[in-house]
């Protein structure tokens, strides 16, 4: 198939593009280029449509067979930079491009949301699919909005299919150093403290990016009544874990390191553990194949290879704020509407 993969010059869609590839398909990205430059790693060629989401239209996707939409203001802090900025990428963008993506005939969509939009949970039980979204931040908040809007567009000839991603997690050539399993082992390679800024009592679900790219690789490959305007939570059940026990982990695979509180820790409201039954029983050709102990190990080597410096660490190279507020700093980038301000070279 072709198949555009819009941010795939992110942390997600630097993994997922060479797998794709790998499987057969025709790629091609469509990315605003946020993070050149920000590599770990060999970045994969891919070619380029340099653009941001926001100016998509139908004809430059005519010719695709699916499109894969990984576009996205992907995390907390640079979501609350401006919630109103994060809603008109996350939500009204994914219906601008799902639009598109109709008008011009693609027949497969898949839109990659997360499990941040079950937000907090009252009880331990797993989430499963039907489960009420209770989003505690704007990021969560704006995957639900794209899911209700982008579902009522499904008809016979276009399929939208939802990924809900665990906590992300695992080694890419644009590493995110604002995720939980790379931030621990981090401090703790370069510090010697696993640091924990909340009390460690929250859950989180977890999924390695390779898992998540398998996802969207299978529902690319499934057969339509299989995915066709169905929601499917990505990750194990096994990776359903408080925080506090990812930090021991951390802490067994890092030598000579220990679990520490930052000043002023406290309960993360953010706690939820989600149910992966029907993913695991119902899309064909998913097999997630990643441990959190092994990513963990992982990201340990990775560190240690590449001697990786706490200031490198918790500079605008991994840590996706600063990345913004560097563009945004230097006039490449429009603080008000996170628009660059000159051209993208594709």
């Amino acid at each position: 198939m072709k198949v555009l993969v819009t941010g795939h010059d992110g942390y997600i869609g630097s993994v997922l593009t060479p797998l794709l590839k790998e499987a057969g398909h025709e790629v091609v990205g469509l990315d605003n280029r946020l993070y050149q430059g920000c590599d770990f790693g060999d970045v994969p060629e891919v070619e380029t449509i340099a653009m941001d989401v926001r100016d998509v239209r139908p004809e430059h996707l005519e010719g695709f067979d699916a499109v894969m939409h990984l576009a996205a203001i992907s995390n907390d802090p640079v979501g609350h930079l401006n919630p109103d900025v994060t809603y008109d990428i996350n939500h009204r963008a994914s219906v601008t491009v799902a639009k598109a993506a109709k008008a011009a005939g693609v027949s497969r969509f898949i839109f990659a949301s997360s499990c941040s939009l079950y937000g907090a949970a009252d009880n331990d039980t797993p989430l499963d699919e039907q489960a009420a979204f209770n989003p505690v931040t704007p990021y969560g908040e704006s995957k639900v909005y794209a899911e209700r809007d982008i579902r009522e567009m499904a008809d016979e000839s276009f399929s939208p299919v939802f990924l809900r991603n665990a906590t992300a997690y695992g080694i890419s050539p644009r590493q995110r150093g604002d995720l939980v399993i790379p931030n621990l082992t981090a401090f703790a390679y370069c510090t010697g403290e696993v640091k924990l800024e909340s009390d460690g009592t929250p859950w989180r679900p977890l999924a390695h990016i390779r898992d998540i790219s398998g996802a969207m690789i299978a529902a690319l490959q499934a057969p339509r009544e299989a995915i066709h305007n169905e929601a499917f939570n990505v990750g194990r059940n096994e990776d359903n874990y408080q925080i506090r026990d990812i930090a021991k982990m951390v802490e067994r695979t890092v030598p000579d390191s220990r679990v520490t509180l930052s000043e002023g820790a406290s309960p993360d409201k953010r706690s939820y553990r989600v149910s992966f039954d029907k993913i695991t029983t119902r899309l064909p050709g998913f097999e997630a194949k990643w441990t959190v102990e092994r990513g963990v190990q992982e990201a340990y080597e990775a560190f240690r290879a590449a001697d990786l410096q706490m200031e490198d660490f918790l500079s605008s190279r991994f840590i996706r704020l600063k990345r913004v507020e560097e563009l945004i700093a230097a006039g490449e980038l429009d603080g008000n509407s996170l628009r660059r301000n000159a051209k993208v070279e594709a």
